[in-house]
């Protein structure tokens, strides 16, 4: 029988240990859930993680930020400020395989949760943290939230206006900060299964953020006689950095048509693509003038110009018809600039399994984002919706510690869960 018939993910087996709050550390989780590992999650004993109740619809516990962020989860409610709570804590990651938590290091070293203490009883533990600016040096333990992340690492500032910083796309650092944490812990896995040791796995906002814009970054990194490369496009423009207005390349931009709504060109070299655009378009007199706009690089110097027509053309007409009109002539990079709603209801991400259904048990079916990596014989999947409140406690405590009713029950008198 295949793993696949099976329903075997390619962590199956493996078991996590997640004491995360919000986002950073949460999501991270989940992505390992998804690939099948177990994984229990922390939360204190009287609230929980906070983020129950972040974006919570009015009237109800149904919250998506929760569902996204700890599907696939156990839920173990344990109070970590009694050290029979922090023994627990303990015995659970002595025979798990990963731990990760994104609480600053003074917080897991203060009750012996930090890597030190925890390896010497399980020296094959994947320890995984995640912190705002990186584990070592004087802001070590500043505090970590997803703004901080986008704007230390010049990400609100990446379009060169630096009158005024963009509107932070919310969640974007700490997403990309915990698919970097997932993936030090694969790595970790990985060379634990290679060479048998165990060890910490560090990631940042700062530095999965700095790794999102690697090109610009190391555009900055690398200059000569303290100028940056540009491309060629760039050599033509009149503005210091590339615009819409200004783009460089008229065929690599971005447009908005009659009905208000954007599409983008995404064509490099131009000279093979330009006559089927210009037949798109309808053969537009006043992009005709060889002089201007008889090869590429004529075009793209005088690209703002061209960038001016091609404005009134495509704002003539709704963008359904610009699109039927480009893509029925041959293979051009073009496509629609989705708002948010329309990529999450966009059919290519649909019939790829980007978005999926849950059946919930509480909330009926449920749509989620799916897990965007296809893996033919282990393939990721939600098998289980985000746990309720300390939902999973008594399950821990039975059958991955062995306690019996009587020790359970001593436990909830003393508080500790």
């Amino acid at each position: 029988m295949s793993c696949t018939a099976q329903g075997l993910g390619p962590l199956d087996g493996i078991r996590v240990v997640d004491w995360t709050i919000w986002q950073q550390g949460p999501v991270a989780g989940a992505m390992l859930g998804d690939l099948g590992a177990e994984v229990i999650k922390i939360e204190e004993r009287e609230r929980g993680d906070g983020g129950r109740a972040m974006l919570r619809f009015e009237g109800s516990d149904k919250s998506p930020y929760w569902e996204m962020n700890n599907r696939n989860k156990k839920s173990f409610a344990v109070d970590l400020k009694q050290p029979e709570g922090v023994a627990l804590v303990r015995e659970l990651i002595a025979g798990a395989d990963v731990f990760i938590q994104n609480f600053r290091p003074s917080v897991a070293e203060k009750i012996g949760l930090d890597y030190e203490t925890l390896s010497q009883r399980n020296p094959k533990l994947i320890y995984a943290s995640a912190s705002a600016f990186g584990p070592e040096g004087p802001e070590r333990s500043s505090r970590a939230y997803d703004l901080l992340g986008q704007a230390r690492s010049g990400f609100l500032l990446r379009t060169g206006h630096e009158d005024e910083p963009d509107t932070p796309d919310g969640g974007m650092a700490d997403q990309m900060g915990a698919i970097m944490l997932a993936y030090g812990v694969l790595a970790g896995l990985m060379a634990r299964e290679r060479h048998g040791i165990g060890q910490k796995v560090d990631t940042s906002l700062l530095g999965s953020m700095m790794w999102l814009r690697g090109l610009p970054v190391v555009l900055e990194l690398m200059k000569q006689d303290g100028k940056r490369a540009v491309s060629d496009m760039q050599k033509h423009m009149k503005a210091k950095v590339p615009t819409r207005r200004d783009p460089g390349n008229p065929l690599w931009n971005t447009f908005k048509c009659a009905d208000g709504k954007w599409l983008a060109l995404a064509i490099l070299a131009t000279d093979p693509h330009w006559p089927v655009v210009m037949e798109a378009l309808g053969n537009p007199p006043e992009l005709a003038d060889a002089a201007r706009y008889g090869d590429h690089w004529s075009r793209c110097a005088n690209a703002r110009e061209a960038t001016e027509v091609l404005d009134r053309i495509f704002a003539s007409q709704d963008r359904t018809h610009w699109l039927d009109r480009l893509t029925a002539r041959g293979d051009l990079p073009v496509c629609a600039i989705n708002t948010t709603e329309e990529a999450a209801n966009d059919p290519q991400a649909l019939i790829n399994g980007y978005v999926t259904e849950l059946d919930h048990p509480s909330h009926g079916k449920i749509r989620l984002p799916g897990f965007p990596i296809a893996l033919s014989q282990t393939p990721a999947r939600i098998h289980r919706q985000a746990p309720e409140f300390g939902e999973h406690t008594e399950e821990v405590l039975l059958e991955m510690l062995g306690y019996d009713w009587d020790r359970i029950g001593a436990l909830r008198e003393r508080k500790v869960i």
